[in-house]
């Protein structure tokens, strides 16, 4: 069965919604929920399902997060010499959480199927100046999906007439028939230490050996990387994970839902926005790219 792409305009639960499949993998793209990925089949084994009872606004599933990962402590921050205050929307911490994107709206700006492959490409372009964040950009994400495999391309362009700081991550879920039986594997001797708000206060040692045995374990870590390779290891099946940058960092996180673990690969920490750790800057008119690749095996 060749692929195939189908839009759903979802009126009950107020979704725009666009599936790609063929009769072994099926990929379903929420428009408006920051293009996210909701729904992955790769090679008849599913590796992303629906959080439900989970609200998507809790969990920021399979978001992409710009202009920051993670979290900015008390949403303030100093950039070229003048402090900007973001809204702090997790009100809980007192922190601005994960960026702009996760509740946008992207439109279908290309795409095209055939037997072997299916690509769509999606595209975000913010023309208003965000309080604590007064700069334009433009985001195109491109999902490829194959038998086994799904490339998540994005594409950040500087709109503005000023450099502004970012980092940029992946907020995706995976699901495991028995998650305690499962492994992370990566390559890491340090590790972020977190204060009881998650905010980041120093880089500490962390010798792993190469894996993460799950089992009862309630992660919610994040690893600097010296690889841009890691494993997902269950007893039904083994997930790569390859990002086309080298030595960021991972975060980790098991949700209040069972068999169910976020392995987020991203390009700062916490409160990167301060403490520069991972920090970037995109000149006026420059695009900044990255892709990261699943595959199951």
């Amino acid at each position: 069965m060749s692929f195939q792409i189908k839009q759903i305009q979802d009126s009950e639960n107020n979704l725009k919604v666009v599936e790609i499949f063929n009769d072994r993998s099926f990929a379903k793209i929420v428009l408006n929920q920051g293009a996210s990925l909701q729904e992955l089949t790769l090679n008849s084994v599913p590796l992303i399902q629906d959080l439900h009872p989970l609200e998507y606004q809790e969990t920021y599933a399979s978001s992409i997060l710009f202009p920051f990962v993670s979290r900015v402590k008390d949403g303030k921050y100093w950039f070229n010499g003048k402090e900007y205050h973001l809204e702090t929307n997790n009100a809980s911490e007192n922190s601005a959480l994960h960026g702009f994107v996760y509740n946008k709206q992207f439109k279908i700006i290309a795409q095209k199927a055939t037997s072997e492959k299916a690509l769509v490409v999606l595209e975000y372009i913010e023309t208003n100046l965000t309080e604590g964040f007064p700069y334009t950009y433009s985001i195109q994400l491109t999902y490829t999906l194959t038998k086994a495999s799904l490339d998540v391309q994005v594409e950040v362009m500087n709109t503005s007439n000023s450099v502004f700081p970012f980092t940029i991550g992946w907020h995706p879920y995976f699901f495991s028939d028995d998650l305690y039986s499962s492994i992370l594997k990566f390559d890491s001797d340090k590790q972020v230490a977190f204060d009881d708000n998650l905010i980041t206060k120093e880089i500490v040692d962390f010798k792993n050996k190469g894996a993460i045995e799950i089992k009862e374990q309630q992660l919610d870590n994040c690893f600097l990387l010296n690889s841009n390779k890691v494993e997902f290891v269950t007893p039904n099946y083994t997930l790569r994970i390859r990002s086309s940058s080298n030595n960021d960092f991972l975060q980790v996180y098991t949700p209040p839902k069972k068999n169910t673990i976020a392995i987020e690969p991203v390009t700062g920490i916490s409160n990167s926005f301060n403490n520069k750790i991972g920090l970037r800057e995109l000149k006026p008119k420059d695009a900044y790219r990255i892709s990261w690749q699943l595959k199951v095996e």
